[in-house]
């Protein structure tokens, strides 16, 4: 009886499709060794076959695709393009191929995959491949970057919704106000409702401000600002995940809420001159709007800004401000509001995020830039500060 044989597989062999992931693909022990037991395997069979009779061959093709893996022969024929999504599991990868009909199976291309070392640099993006490759053929196209669909726009850290909105359209042209329409509501595009719970007891009303995050982005060829926005949303989602942000806030902020810390890290952002300051600037807005300072109010030119920026204005250098400006307590984001502000100003990298996250500890409520390249130097006492801007001004900073 054939269940008699050792036909050269073992259980191993069996449902590993799940557990290959992009950058850890395993190998078979032996260098190929799967394939020659596969080989010997079906050669046992063939030996029974002919022992029992020639009949027998009646099943030979169903028994053939048991035992090797149904592959195309040769580099294709055609084009079609196929997308691999960020964070695409190697059989993911080969789901897909298989649905646009690049590779026979996905078994065959894992196997290609797990015999090439340089497997491990598949990306995701858009790929241009052809048409019934054979698995190592696709393997070898999607490792040529000439195959890849170069479709990217930058987002640097710091920009407002309204200015990433403006260079997405300008890359994809896809109109501004299909941006603002699709970004109306967040939770629709992937902001899990709990972020906009506060604990300072001010009202939220859910704003996508702060969920885009600033990155490289290839964008599909059948993009639309829907799935632009919704690709940007988990992007976000999965850099504040691996980073804890929203777990170490609540453990280590004395009950701020994570949406209180993206506003922080938001405004070091917009108020830090170097990387170097985040999160000292982060450890000052929480001293002011939380802490003891007078007002208990941020005092920050740049939230005026971002507030004339929202209505349709153009913004201004903290000199060109009015009185009325700099004061205005109707504004919602006034540099006098008590507390925190409604939302973040911008949309924050991950180094603001771990300055607001875990900002050093420190007394400071002032700050400024003493240096052209954008050190600021704090202070906990309107002297020391005082003290610090006469070095900006000899410094010809301020």
């Amino acid at each position: 009886m054939i269940d008699d044989l050792d036909l050269g597989f073992d259980e191993q062999d069996r449902g590993e499709k799940g557990k290959h992931r992009r950058g850890a693909v395993r190998k078979r022990k032996g260098g190929g060794g799967g394939r020659g037991r596969t080989a010997l395997a079906l050669l046992l069979t063939l030996a029974l076959l002919g022992g029992i009779g020639g009949g027998a061959f009646y099943g030979f093709d169903r028994i053939q695709a048991y035992f090797v893996t149904p592959d195309y022969d040769g580099a294709g024929t055609g084009e079609v393009t196929v997308e691999i999504k960020q964070g695409a599991l190697l059989a993911d990868m080969a789901t897909a191929l298989v649905a646009a009909d690049v590779v026979k199976s996905a078994k065959a291309f894992i196997e290609a995959a797990e015999a090439n070392a340089r497997s491990t640099n598949i990306q995701p993006g858009t790929y241009k491949l052809r048409k019934q490759m054979s698995g190592e053929s696709a393997v070898a196209a999607m490792l040529d970057l000439k195959n890849k669909i170069v479709n990217g726009v930058t987002i640097p850290e710091g920009r407002t919704a309204k200015n990433v909105y403006k260079l997405l359209s300008e890359k994809t042209k896809i109109p501004v106000k299909d941006f603002e329409a699709a970004a109306k509501d967040p939770i629709a595009r992937g902001v899990p409702d709990w972020w906009f719970k506060r604990t300072d007891g001010k009202k939220t009303k859910p704003a996508i401000e702060g969920f885009l995050y600033p990155d490289t982005y290839e964008i599909p060829p059948k993009a639309t600002a829907e799935t632009i926005i919704e690709q940007m949303v988990e992007n976000f989602l999965t850099v504040s995940g691996e980073m804890q942000f929203a777990d170490r806030v609540q453990k280590e902020r004395g009950g701020i809420s994570p949406y209180e810390a993206l506003i922080v890290a938001s405004l070091a952002q917009a108020e830090a001159g170097n990387k170097d300051d985040l999160g000292k600037v982060a450890r000052v807005a929480y001293n002011r709007a939380y802490g003891e300072f007078p007002c208990n109010c941020l005092e920050m030119d740049v939230t005026v800004n971002y507030y004339l920026e929202l209505i349709g204005k153009d913004t201004k250098t903290s000199a060109e401000m009015s009185e009325k400006e700099l004061l205005d307590t109707k504004n919602p984001y006034s540099r006098k509001l008590r507390g925190m502000i409604p939302t973040p100003i911008n949309n924050p990298g991950k180094q603001a995020m771990e300055g607001a996250m875990d900002p050093p500890p420190g007394k400071w409520l002032f700050f400024v830039a003493i240096d052209k390249e954008g050190h600021s130097e704090f202070a906990e006492t309107v002297e020391q500060h005082e003290r610090n801007k006469v070095k900006a001004r000899e410094n010809g900073v301020i």
